[in-house]
């Protein structure tokens, strides 16, 4: 299985987003990083709590310079509910993440095994890209607990910029 290493390339990522505009990580303009979020989609209720904290603190995350996006593998359809029904206004919520982007990103894949899920979805991913498009920070979930703690992320990215702290964990 391929994952994605600090302070090398971030693989390439683009997909929809709701409001017919295309996200792309190489045309993604932040300050200091971009906080790419994985989930595992409509069917999840974690996913939902993980993506409306991330909507309380993302006034947060832009101060400190950082850009985040939401992305899984359901369609639009499913996208566009996910946004009616989760408290999720301001996230930037992306759909039709393919297969093979989820696999280059190192993502776990998951067949669905009750109603409302998916045939197929991706398991939970949180990435720290920096404004060099190299990864600072990846954590990759096998299931959908064990998700970064969005309030620590916040303290973590003010170490990383006050200190000037590198990216770790170059070396497999």
């Amino acid at each position: 299985m391929k994952k994605p290493i600090p302070q090398q390339q971030a693989p390439e990522l683009s997909f929809p987003l709701l409001g017919d505009k295309v996200w792309d990580l190489k045309k993604a303009e932040s300050e200091n990083f971009t906080l790419v979020i994985f989930y595992r989609g409509l069917h999840c209720p974690l996913c939902k709590k993980y993506l409306e904290q991330l909507n309380e603190l993302l006034s947060d995350f832009e101060d400190k310079g950082v850009q985040a996006v939401a992305v899984s593998m359901d369609d639009e359809k499913r996208a566009r509910l996910s946004k009616q029904k989760w408290d999720i206004d301001k996230v930037s919520l992306g759909y039709n993440l393919s297969e093979e982007s989820a696999r280059n990103w190192g993502l776990y894949l998951s067949k669905g095994i009750k109603e409302g899920e998916p045939d197929l979805f991706s398991e939970p991913g949180l990435f720290l890209v920096d404004s060099h498009n190299d990864i600072y920070y990846a954590a990759i979930n096998s299931n959908p607990w064990g998700r970064p703690h969005l309030p620590s992320m916040l303290k973590a990215i003010n170490f990383i910029l006050d200190k000037e702290y590198p990216a770790r964990g170059e070396m497999m």
